[in-house]
């Protein structure tokens, strides 16, 4: 036992966990854990400028490493400010553990106007964390933590929350500290996987479609060893990108409003046996999957709540993705198989669309080309909502699993440059370009500071139309009669901006030009903006589909 302040508990039961990294905002009601970090060079703080930033970032950071992100915030004013990239966390299923601090048990649900204070903080957070709760002592605060760790390292991988309170982050206490557990995966239950395997195995045109859980789990290779043991299609929803080789024949994109190959939908209604794995199945705007008349579907998740759809599978199978779809494949291969997709048909499917986007835009589409054989493969893309990621998803795409970032359904404009700061402290020797537009790039701009503080050496591009495109679009084609009012931007001088942090700023208004620049700017080795404008963004500024 160790006596110190349940501040400094929290610090060192963190590095118990194996966290060496922390984003945070400081504030009154946590500067007990702060001091703590002064007796803890181990652990990297990176104090943002704002705590949306500091969740973002700790999203980003777990996405790309596998590990576990940390933010900090104090109570009140910056638990709100973190609550859209909890959400977004939630809707991505990234493993975010936020520390919140609290008032003093004193001043608690007394409406006073403490500092800081907002009754119930726990029930306004609840709706985008897995689990969240407040420390009842001082002396639980290990306990409590080392149950948030086993939270985020079971089941789906989603954020959780700690709330502690003032007062008890100063009191001092004799302390045990918690060493970190390994926790066994949710295993599939043989008979449900016999059951699976012998629908897949009578299938004709037996199909996978494959969401981000894939992903999380590690189970890229056993995915591909079914898809090609079926010769079965599979359709990778965006944030699966990678999983599979974009250049496989076996491997579309699931159906998507922003992201999708038109062309494979046809496929999918044409199989006669989906597995899911890893993800939803719903029909709403963004993602378009439906049962058709005399589909039989299967459901694989390791979250029993995404087994209890509207859709009703014909089977459904709790497990972790890697330990169900490597048990399917070893049933698969001693099995007789039906399968009987014609190839020829999958791999005109499979080329279809690209060829088509080459055939149309040879400019937009040469400079991803020219982009992705330049780039490395591991190169980590954050896709913002803006135009622009739709071309890099289409031309470039994922070279590694966890290589593409979206804010999933949840669409968050202003989520891609301060997730991308996190991705980039993770992972310092890897190229990390996060896409915004200027709408969303703007809400975040004072982290260009955090940036430059601290040598995150992020290349940010900023797709710059003067306008909030996608609100505008609606307005002009979609559903408003071209009645444009208020989604005209005005913007700074990006470049002028950005150097006033002391990052580089760079311009760009040619489209042949744009994979030079984005070279010079991951050669820089420092923060990079990379303002896309004029012809370049004329070139770009189109909603394809």
């Amino acid at each position: 036992m160790t006596r110190m302040t349940a501040g400094h508990a929290v610090v060192r039961q963190l590095v118990a966990e194996g966290i060496d990294t922390v984003f945070a905002v400081p504030g009154y009601q946590i500067m007990h854990i702060y001091d703590g970090f002064h007796d803890s060079p181990e652990v990297r703080l990176v104090t943002c400028r704002h705590e949306q930033t500091a969740v973002f970032a700790a999203d980003g950071y777990a996405r790309t490493t596998g590990q576990i992100g940390v933010a900090m915030v104090v109570p009140g004013p910056g638990a709100y400010n973190a609550g859209a990239a909890m959400a977004t966390a939630f809707a991505s299923n990234s493993p975010v553990l936020l520390v919140s601090g609290q008032m003093s048990t004193d001043e608690m649900g007394r409406e006073h106007g403490a500092l800081h204070e907002i009754n119930d903080q726990l029930d306004f957070m609840s709706p985008v964390a897995k689990w969240l709760r407040r420390a009842e002592t001082a002396e639980e605060v290990p306990t409590l933590l080392h149950e948030a760790f086993r939270q985020l390292k079971t089941g789906r991988p989603q954020p959780v929350e700690v709330e502690i309170p003032q007062d008890y982050l100063a009191e001092s206490h004799d302390f045990d500290l918690i060493e970190p557990e390994e926790y066994t995966a949710a295993a599939a239950d043989a008979a449900l996987v016999s059951q699976a395997a012998s629908l897949l195995a009578g299938a004709r045109r037996p199909a996978i479609v494959a969401g981000d859980g894939v992903v999380r789990a590690r189970a890229g290779d056993d995915l591909e060893r079914l898809a090609t043991i079926l010769q079965a299609p599979v359709f990778l929803s965006t944030d699966a990108r990678g999983a599979m080789p974009d250049s496989h024949p076996l491997a579309f994109t699931a159906p998507h409003t922003a992201y999708s190959d038109r062309d494979a939908l046809p496929v999918l209604r044409d199989a006669d046996v989906v597995l899911v794995v890893g993800g939803r199945v719903n029909s709403s705007a963004a993602e378009r999957m439906e049962l058709e008349p005399g589909q039989t579907w299967v459901h694989v998740d390791v979250d029993p709540a995404r087994l209890e759809t509207a859709y009703e599978p014909s089977l459904t199978v709790q497990a972790d993705a890697h330990l169900a779809v490597s048990a399917l494949a070893r049933d698969l291969e001693r099995r007789e198989l039906s399968s009987d997709w014609d190839p020829g048909l999958l791999a005109e499917v499979h080329d279809k669309r690209h060829r088509a986007l080459e055939k149309a835009f040879p400019a937009q589409m040469g400079a991803m080309a020219d982009l992705k054989a330049r780039l490395p493969d591991e190169t980590v893309f954050v896709a913002g909502v803006t135009v622009g990621s739709r071309w890099f998803v289409a031309g470039v795409g994922a070279g590694r699993p966890g290589a593409l970032l979206t804010s999933s359904y949840m669409t968050t404009l202003g989520y891609a440059f301060p997730t991308g700061l996190g991705a980039k402290v993770g992972n310092p020797n890897t190229p990390v370009i996060s896409l915004s537009g200027d709408g969303g790039f703007m809400y975040a701009v004072g982290d260009l500071a955090t940036a430059v503080q601290y040598g995150i050496n992020l290349v940010t591009l900023v797709f710059n139309n003067g306008k909030f495109g996608a609100s505008q679009y609606d307005q002009r084609e979609g559903r408003f009669d071209n009645r444009i009012v208020g989604t005209d931007l005005r913007n700074p001088d990006l470049v002028a901006l950005t150097g006033s942090f002391g990052a580089l700023g760079l311009r760009v208004d040619r489209l042949d030009n744009l994979p030079d620049v984005i070279m010079q700017a991951v050669d820089a080795e420092r923060p990079v903006v990379v303002d896309v404008c004029g012809d370049a963004m004329a070139e770009l500024d189109i909603l394809f589909r």
